[in-house]
């Protein structure tokens, strides 16, 4: 329901300043570039949902055999103290917990392309064991949440796009992104905890947060006891490390249980294919919304009254310069990535603005992709309260990537 109502607004709103530029300024061409946008958005829907139906394939695939092994519900009873707590209402022993797991695990070594599969083939258990079927359950709220806080150890693509706008040492900006993200995390599970009313000291969950914090405090360790130039090389490499051994353990797993290898990738990969498929309507109508909304000049009009405003305030404005990729980046990932990319050409990829649009963009996720996509690829029409609780998780982790950037780059 309430993604039905932001996707109206971005219609009326785009209409609304459309006409206002055409009435008061005279911009005669500006119906002509929405509609235009319109068209590309959907053209571009329909190629993101073609480029991943050959990922989510190959990774179905993966992950049939993993399931068919064994090894998705040794991960899921690896993972049922926390996951008990985190998800009550997913059966002991459920399948659906170790895809979460993988789902997590792979966000946080920054391999998106397995992420989302992962993630996807946790939507569909969890979519089993769901009493209304077009209804987003609590475990499904809490999944996608989580996701949308974008927790990331390792943000190796910021870190290259970085190496490639000539930035003097592009993995400056790494611990003031895993501050931001892990804060967004942090709310989003604690606000989640209390809406669902779920205990938050209990020992599994303060267990995970302590972990969290160690792990984060050990790769930060590790990766300044390192020339900065070995970085980017070492977190790359150790994240495809990781996936590929898993992969590996799958295969191995399920030829120690004779398991026709061949034929559960194939059965995986179908399903792959269907969700892919599934996918397309829920992507398409997302972006045509955001398509609309930044062709009006909804955006640049934000924008300027945000930067005025500040400037009226009499407080320091250079962090209004990288709100482009904030304000973007719940809406568009590649749009997100194009105002990253803008703003280290604009201002340089070493300036204030160049380091927080990268902190920015690593300081989340795609919050609605995630949602049209997770949620669409399962058929639920009723998202409850999952979009403004995981914007509220957005806007902790943009406010403490302002404030962590004005710390170590002031």
């Amino acid at each position: 329901m309430v993604l039905n109502y932001i996707w109206i607004a971005f219609f009326l709103v785009a209409f609304v300043v459309a006409l206002v530029r055409l009435i008061f300024f005279g911009d005669v061409n500006i119906f002509t570039e929405i509609m235009n946008s319109t068209y590309d958005s959907a053209k571009n829907g329909f190629e993101i949902s073609l480029g991943l139906t050959g990922v989510l394939s190959l990774w179905m695939g993966i992950m049939k055999i993993g399931e068919r092994g064994g090894m998705i519900d040794s991960f899921s009873k690896g993972v049922a103290p926390l996951f008990g707590k985190l998800f009550p209402d997913i059966p002991k022993g459920h399948p659906a917990s170790g895809s979460i797991l993988m789902n997590v695990s792979a966000n946080m070594l920054g391999l998106d392309n397995a992420a989302t599969p992962f993630g996807l083939k946790a939507m569909q258990q969890l979519q089993e064991i769901n009493p209304e079927k077009e209804k987003a359950s609590n475990p499904m709220i809490m999944f996608l949440v989580m996701n949308a806080s974008g927790l990331t150890l390792i943000p190796v693509t910021i870190m290259v796009y970085r190496a490639q706008m000539g930035a003097e040492n592009p993995s400056d900006v790494f611990l003031p992104i895993m501050i931001s993200t892990f804060a967004a995390t942090l709310v989003a599970i604690i606000t989640i905890c209390f809406k669902q009313r779920i205990n938050i000291f209990s020992r599994a969950i303060m267990t995970f947060f302590l972990g969290m914090i160690g792990i984060i405090a050990g790769t930060v360790m590790l990766f300044n006891s390192m020339p900065d130039d070995k970085v980017n090389i070492f977190s790359s490499l150790a994240a495809n490390v990781i996936l590929f051994t898993i992969i590996t353990v799958f295969f191995l797993k399920a030829m120690r249980k004779k398991i026709n290898v061949f034929d559960a990738f194939i059965d995986g990969a179908k399903d792959g294919f269907k969700v892919a498929v599934s996918i397309i309507p829920f992507l398409i109508a997302i972006l045509v919304g955001v398509g609309m909304f930044r062709a009006s000049g909804a955006m640049d009009f934000l924008m300027n009254g945000l930067r005025d405003f500040i400037s009226y305030l009499g407080v320091d404005n250079r962090w209004v310069d990288g709100m482009p990729t904030a304000l973007m980046k719940p809406l568009s990932g590649s749009g997100a990535r194009g105002m990253m990319i803008d703003a280290m050409q604009t201002y340089g990829a070493d300036s204030f603005a160049g380091r927080l649009s990268c902190v920015l963009q690593g300081a989340t996720d795609t919050t609605f992709y995630i949602v049209a996509v997770y949620y669409g690829s399962v058929n639920i029409k009723d998202s409850r309260y999952t979009v403004p609780y995981a914007l509220l998780a957005d806007l902790a982790g943009v406010i403490t990537a302002i404030f962590v950037t004005y710390i170590f780059f002031g």
